[in-house]
C-alpha cells in the first residue's frame, strides 16, 4: 500500500511538488486507489481538485467513480490545459483516466508538480493491443512514484496486467466495461489475440 512520503525537512512554506502515477489494466483498482489517496488528502485538510476527461461518462457525467461504485466529486475537462486553468491554489490534484487526455497532459502534470503541487494520475498503461498507451510512458518516466496495480485474469484466475477487448473494434479508444473488456494475464491475453 502506498503511504505518502515524509522524507527530509518538511517546511510548510516550501512546497515540494511531485507526481504519482497509478497504472494497470482494466479492473485492477486504479481509480479505487486514486480515490483512497485523495480521501486521505481531504482528511488531512488539504485543498484537493479532481479532474477527469469529459469523454468518460460511463458511470457519472462529472464524478470519478470506481468499478466498485466508490466515487468522489470531480470536474470533467476537454483538454489537459484546462486543468492548469482550474487547479487554482489547491495542494493536491487528482486526474483519472489520464490515457484519454491529449499529450499536453505530460507538460501539465510536470508544471503543476514544479509549482509545488502533489499530482496523482491514474490510467491504463497499455491499450487493448498490449502496447504502451500514450501519453502514459512519458508520465511514468517523469513520476517520482509509480504504483502498478493488477487485476485477476478473468480466464484463468492468475494476476492480470492486460486489458483484452471482447469486440472486433479496431479504434484505440472504445469506452466500455465488463461487456467490452476482460482483464487477462499475459498467457491468456496472447492465446486469444488474433
Amino acid at each position: 500500500m502506498f503511504i505518502e512520503p515524509v522524507i527530509g525537512n518538511n517546511h510548510p512554506k516550501e512546497k515540494k511538488g511531485h507526481i504519482e502515477v497509478i497504472c494497470g489494466s482494466m479492473f485492477s483498482g486504479k481509480t479505487e486507489e486514486l480515490i483512497r489517496r485523495l480521501n486521505r488528502a481531504l482528511i488531512a485538510k488539504q485543498k484537493v481538485e479532481i479532474f477527469k476527461p469529459a469523454i468518460d461518462t460511463r458511470y457519472h457525467d462529472s464524478n470519478v467513480v470506481s468499478h466498485n461504485e466508490n466515487e468522489i466529486r470531480s470536474t470533467p475537462v476537454q483538454f489537459a490545459d484546462d486543468i492548469m486553468l482550474l487547479a487554482g491554489d489547491c495542494d493536491v490534484i487528482g486526474i483519472d483516466e489520464v490515457q484519454f487526455f491529449d499529450k499536453q497532459i505530460v507538460q501539465v502534470a510536470n508544471s503543476l508538480a514544479k509549482s509545488g503541487k502533489r499530482v496523482i494520475l491514474a490510467g491504463l498503461d497499455m491499450d487493448f493491443e498490449g502496447k504502451p498507451f500514450e501519453p502514459m510512458p512519458q508520465l511514468l518516466a517523469t513520476a517520482e512514484y509509480v504504483t502498478k496495480v493488477h487485476a485477476i485474469c478473468m480466464k484463468c484466475g492468475d494476476l492480470a496486467s492486460y486489458s483484452f477487448r471482447l469486440s472486433d473494434a479496431k479504434q484505440k479508444v472504445v469506452l466500455g466495461e465488463k461487456d467490452s473488456y476482460e482483464a487477462r494475464c499475459r498467457k491468456c491475453f496472447y492465446e486469444d489475440k488474433k
